[in-house]
């Protein structure tokens, strides 16, 4: 089954699943220097194994990055 999704402003059908899933598919694979919020709520890194993804969910993925 899958779901449509916004992810970082665009629409995207995914398999229906977790979040963890979702950020190893967008290359997240590390919690330091990465948010995550579904509908503008903070995801702590704790809950990334176990949060569902649902139909409809706004999701930004934001990675920090160094430099000057």
């Amino acid at each position: 089954m899958k779901a449509t999704i916004r992810v970082n402003g665009k629409d995207e059908d995914v398999p229906a699943g977790g979040l963890a899933a979702l950020l190893a598919a967008h290359g997240v694979r590390q919690t330091r220097g990465c948010a995550v919020a579904i509908n503008g709520a903070v995801v702590p890194a704790s809950a990334w194994p176990t949060q569902t993804v649902a139909p409809g969910d706004d999701i930004e993925i934001l990675r920090i990055v160094g430099g000057g």
